[in-house]
């Protein structure tokens, strides 16, 4: 994405996400950050050496500029850089960017070939409009979270911040499709995303039960609500994922158990059965594998070819051998850290992955130079914009 800019007004998550990629990508994102404390994120413990951990894992290979919005000035060099920009992104709620002058139809006509992408918790329509949205909110509205969970157990959220991530996956489909419309069109889209929206239509077969059903998916744990043996099974020592989905996974899984036997018992022969009978399966397959330790049973299910895994701690996660051969934890020199691991993004191309990524900027660290620039202002005009409290 060379040569694509980004015009970047988004803050905490859902935006930051999405320009991050971009950026990752090779696009230059320009993100305009409040004066006094910038993105809220910054102000997020714990720190390195001031520079919040969040603010680090959403902000990487951007620029800073700290801008008041709710002065003239700020407003116009907004505008001046809308001009010059192929995306503009935001996740404001509905109307606040209009209330600023910076709306869609204010920059469509200073720039007709702008996408100007906007992620919200709901959308324009809903009757949520107007509510604040976090990830947690989206997620408790979607569904999600009355499956997460151990049966009996209270509701849970999902570990991952998906409602946002959801919100920022999504738009960065819906920009990169506009894109491609521009290259035959000349013309720009307004590129809209609602948070809940997109973890709704991430809940895939959980859906597709409720249509063919009627009936709410019930929480599983783990486990899964159709396909019998799935998830985290005891051993004598902890647990061991098992993903059963085909039937050959199935019979391998019964031999190495030294259960051949079950797979013609009739309870247990197919996919419908095995779910009819799971309270009659799973104590069978717990008996056996608490018999030996998670090392026992991890080599065993890999030597039967049946689908496993141990459950990493997120350390354990970052220093296991596959995210060193994918290449997937890059290190950055920062100015006021000094040497800062980051996740790539995880995307090769030929093989090769995304661009060398740029430190987290501090507030404001690009103001002048993007001022100067991107914009031609003078030495003596940025100073005058500082002194009006305009730029920082």
């Amino acid at each position: 994405m060379s040569g694509i800019r980004v015009l970047d007004f988004s803050r905490i998550l859902s935006g930051p996400y999405a320009s991050m990629i971009l950026a990752d990508l090779g696009a230059e994102v320009i993100k305009l950050e409040p004066i006094e404390k910038g993105d809220e994120t910054r102000n997020f413990p714990p720190f390195v050496n001031g520079m919040s951990h969040y603010y680090i894992a959403l902000n990487r290979s951007k620029k800073s500029v700290a801008l008041d919005l709710k002065s003239p000035e700020g407003v116009q060099i907004a505008k001046e850089l809308a001009a010059q920009s192929d995306i503009v992104l935001e996740n404001f709620r509905p109307g606040v960017m209009d209330r600023l002058g910076l709306g869609y139809d204010v920059l469509k006509a200073l720039n007709p070939a702008l996408i100007y992408c906007s992620i919200t918790g709901f959308g324009r329509n809903s009757p949520h409009g107007d509510k604040p949205a976090f990830d947690i909110v989206a997620q408790a509205l979607s569904g999600v979270m009355s499956v997460n969970r151990e049966p009996g157990q209270a509701p849970n959220k999902l570990g991952l911040p998906l409602g946002d991530m959801a919100g920022s996956i999504f738009s960065l489909f819906g920009v990169l499709a506009a894109l491609h419309e521009r290259n035959a069109t000349g013309e720009g889209r307004h590129v809209e995303i609602a948070m809940l929206d997109s973890l709704i239509a991430m809940q895939g077969y959980l859906s597709q039960i409720y249509f063919v059903t009627g009936d709410s998916p019930q929480p599983v744990g783990t486990q899964h609500p159709s396909i019998v043996p799935y998830g985290s099974f005891p051993t004598q020592d902890g647990h061991v994922i098992v993903a059963c989905l085909t039937e050959r996974f199935w019979h391998n899984f019964a031999r190495s158990l030294d259960r051949a036997d079950l797979i013609d018992d009739p309870r247990f022969g197919q996919y419908q059965a095995r779910l009819a009978n799971r309270d009659a399966l799973e104590p069978i397959i717990h008996e056996r594998m608490t018999r030996d330790s998670t090392e026992y049973w991890l080599d065993r299910l890999t030597e039967f070819d049946v689908p496993n895994a141990p459950i990493l701690s997120i350390g354990e996660a970052l220093s296991q051998e596959h995210v060193a051969a994918h290449d997937l934890i890059e290190t950055v020199d920062h100015p006021q850290i000094g040497s800062l691991r980051m996740v790539r993004t995880p995307i090769l191309f030929d093989g090769e992955g995304s661009a060398c990524a740029e430190a987290p900027s501090t507030l404001g660290q690009d103001t002048d130079e993007v001022l100067r620039d991107k914009l031609g202002y003078s030495a003596e005009q940025i100073a005058a914009l500082q002194r009006k409290g305009a730029v920082s």
